[in-house]
């Protein structure tokens, strides 16, 4: 068994930010290609993003156009999960099914929300919860918090595997506020 961590639980969130980006777990191994948050080639947040805001696509930008970007639009990004413990060859398994059951260390989303006196909105980068439970639980307690506390909060269809003309459009309504 080992334990991997976060690959980036040090990066702060901006206290200016209004969009929050919760998603699940970026591990830090050798293998994974992610220089930021959503970096692996079969993410497309850095071109459903910038394209809400009609700007262009920074799929293949470098990180400090990305942290431009957020910086800019006012979001960022958390994920839920600090520490998994794997067996061995499975430390890229970055499957949610498998990796909520290997959670070893929590993210406490709720107390990073709190402090974010103008956030707006917050979704979580997945829609279905049928094969990770525990995710699931934690999500839904994000889910209250922002509806006690009059934040929108969606579930949207992940960002990754594919780009479609309709995942675009949910993506673009969620940060356009649903209009």
């Amino acid at each position: 068994m080992g334990i991997i961590k976060h690959r980036f639980a040090d990066c702060p969130i901006n206290a200016e930010t209004e969009t929050l980006i919760i998603g699940t777990f970026n591990p830090e191994t050798e293998n994974n290609e992610a220089e930021f948050f959503y970096g692996r080639s079969r993410n497309h947040l850095w071109r459903l993003l910038p394209i809400a805001f009609h700007e262009k696509d920074l799929k293949q930008a470098d990180k400090q156009e990305k942290l431009s970007f957020i910086n800019r639009n006012k979001i960022d990004f958390i994920d839920l999960i600090l520490k998994v413990e794997v067996e061995k060859g499975e430390e890229t398994n970055y499957a949610d099914s498998y990796i909520d059951k290997k959670v070893i260390e929590w993210r406490d989303v709720i107390s990073e929300i709190e402090k974010l006196k103008l956030l707006k909105r917050v979704c979580f980068t997945r829609k279905t919860f049928s094969d990770i439970p525990n995710i699931k639980e934690r999500i839904d307690e994000v889910h209250v918090y922002c509806e006690k506390n009059g934040l929108l909060f969606r579930a949207l269809t992940t960002p990754s595997r594919y780009y479609s003309k309709d995942k675009q459009a949910e993506w673009t309504n969620f940060m356009l506020d649903d209009n």
